[in-house]
């Protein structure tokens, strides 16, 4: 498994734009995450972002809202998301970005948490309630283990704030579409286009692009509109709640693979 960062050079390098499915860990169980992380990877997912599992999920929306509240309601902990990636990480070539709030961080704290991020095979962080001001915090010590950590830009930005997140923001920037939380969307912002012009002004970062993409022609678009990155969660975390698990694990792999292909 590469770093973030050079998985998105390598994809430059071949003018390509990546692929970045969501999965809440521990839903429906733990077993389904490994297998779900073996079959995003194979499937052609370039980078997963696994999500931790929280209570207060504030910029989540109802779909991930309710995949992390049956996995709490089965006691899923942070340890056992971090077993698990362990026992997948060294057969999967993309590298995993693990989205967790900070109070977890706080809990462990940042320096234990870090090794033991490190030690699961973990390459990247996403923390959406981590503010620009406190960041540094968690940036310095992560790259001393080797974890970029990747800092969200929110459509209300400034632009003076665009670029002091981009100049701090590890792996790639992550640009959010809406106000508001992640979830499926009928059409994406006709200002992300703007936004990402915005952030190419400022930067040469790669930039990923989430929050409501759910279907194929939003990621082409998104791609179209300049991004190296699209997210897609929601709509994968729904697939994979419907059913039984084999069917669940079906259903994101025919989308993902779907996306791939369009995307290529």
């Amino acid at each position: 498994m590469t770093s973030v960062s050079d998985c998105f050079q390598s994809l430059r390098n071949r003018s390509r734009c990546a692929l970045i499915p969501f999965i809440t860990a521990g839903d429906p169980d733990l077993n389904t995450t490994a297998r779900a992380l073996h079959l995003l990877d194979s499937s052609g997912a370039d980078l997963i972002e696994l999500g931790v599992p929280y209570a207060d999920p504030l910029a989540d929306g109802p779909v991930i809202q309710s995949a992390a509240t049956r996995a709490l309601n089965r006691g899923i902990k942070l340890q056992d998301i971090l077993d698990t990636v362990k026992q997948v990480s060294s057969q999967i070539k993309a590298p995993i970005i693990l989205f967790t709030y900070y109070n977890p961080i706080f809990y462990h704290g940042v320096d234990a948490f870090l090794k033991q991020v490190r030690e699961a095979g973990i390459k990247g962080l996403v923390v959406p309630d981590l503010p620009l001001e406190e960041a540094e915090s968690l940036l310095t010590p992560a790259a001393a283990e080797g974890i970029e950590v990747t800092l969200l830009v929110a459509p209300t930005s400034p632009i003076e704030r665009i670029k002091a997140i981009a100049r701090q923001s590890q792996g790639f920037i992550y640009l959010v579409t809406v106000t508001g939380v992640t979830g499926v969307r009928s059409q994406v912002a006709s200002r992300v286009e703007e936004l990402i012009t915005n952030l190419r002004s400022v930067t040469n970062k790669p930039i990923g692009v989430g929050f409501g993409i759910s279907e194929l022609e939003q990621a082409v678009q998104v791609k179209n509109w300049g991004a190296d990155a699209v997210i897609v969660g929601s709509a994968i975390v729904k697939r994979l709640s419907k059913g039984t698990p084999e069917e669940g694990l079906s259903a994101i792999e025919e989308f993902v693979r779907a996306l791939k292909q369009g995307l290529n």
